[in-house]
């Protein structure tokens, strides 16, 4: 049994790469681009996917991003290299779109910390309830809201809020929370939480930057309060890269998933990125991105399968909520 190669960044972590060899790597990623063209498809992938995937994406960006580009793409077919809940969005505001994604069963903490009913039940107890979504969540859940934002546009959404509304905001209480202290805005939050996210701890990134005193922390708002009062900068992915680019500093710790570093490497190859460590490992990942592989990018393209559905009624009522999000961001 073929073993996995690793490799040694350059602070000293090993992180995972495919078994496969370089040459079966760009052989898949050839084909997966002349089965692109014959589909007439787009490849979307997100930040946190692997290398492999990223390298031959048509577009690699966060969840607005990601949302733009969906709705705004001509391709006869979407293929959505991120989890469920993102190719659920692609195809609420692409119905007429086939949309498919390379496993099926890549899910999200998040989206599973919120069900609809619950949600629905929660909603009767608040009178004059305004729910503002973080886009991880089902489409059941969107169909359930007043309007979606992201880690990039949290705060603009709720300061846009009706100002006469109880507003309650699902389903990350991390997000929500850094969004109240952005903006001085109350609202009910909603206990779920990103399961990568909250292992980053104030002990673990305490010592990180004792490693490297004079690297900066950039965080994601996904983190608890003990990581983010420690950061330089808390943001969205999006805005990290943009950070990144502009801080003068070499060196610069990374308060997210892994993923992250390999688009971070890419725009910018003059610096060195530190990932910041949990309790227990020096890399963090997501194990629901990471059931993304080449290989499935493939069968998928090749199958134009497992295919994203949803019925009408639930797309209809979610687009509201999407579409209301993109008009103010």
């Amino acid at each position: 049994m073929p073993t996995t190669p690793t490799i040694n960044a350059p602070w000293g972590s090993v992180i995972a790469r495919s078994p496969e060899s370089p040459e079966r790597l760009d052989e898949l990623s050839q084909e997966i681009l002349r089965l692109k063209k014959e589909r007439n498809a787009v490849i979307l992938a997100h930040n946190y996917q692997v290398p492999e995937i990223q390298d031959v994406a048509d577009y690699v960006g966060d969840s607005l991003g990601l949302s733009r580009q969906a709705a705004s793409t001509d391709a006869d077919v979407i293929v959505f290299c991120g989890v469920h809940f993102m190719a659920e969005t692609a195809k609420i505001l692409n119905p007429s779109k086939k949309v498919v994604l390379p496993d099926r069963d890549a899910g999200c903490s998040l989206e599973e910390s919120c069900p609809a009913d619950k949600l629905k039940a929660f909603q009767d107890t608040i009178e004059n309830c305004y729910t503002i979504a973080y886009i991880n969540c089902s489409a059941a859940v969107k169909a359930l809201s007043d309007v979606i934002c992201t880690s990039g546009n949290a705060d603009k959404i709720v300061r846009a809020a009706p100002k006469d509304k109880n507003l309650l905001f699902v389903p990350d209480e991390n997000l929500g929370s850094w969004v109240m202290e952005q903006t001085g805005i109350p609202m009910t939050l909603w206990k779920g939480s990103c399961y990568v996210h909250i292992e980053f701890t104030h002990a673990s990134v305490t010592q990180i930057r004792k490693d490297y005193p004079e690297a900066p922390l950039v965080a994601h708002p996904e983190c608890v309060k003990a990581v983010r009062m420690l950061a330089d900068e808390v943001c969205s992915t999006e805005k990290m890269v943009t950070y990144c680019k502009n801080h003068p500093s070499r060196e610069i710790i990374i308060g997210t998933e892994a993923g992250m570093l390999h688009r971070l490497q890419k725009e910018c190859p003059d610096k060195v990125f530190i990932p910041a460590p949990t309790d227990n490992c020096k890399c963090n990942e997501c194990k629901f991105m990471k059931m993304n592989t080449l290989e499935k990018l493939y069968d998928c393209l090749e199958d134009l399968s497992p295919e994203v559905d949803l019925p009408d009624d639930v797309m209809d009522r979610a687009r509201t909520p999407i579409e209301r999000m993109l008009e103010i961001s």
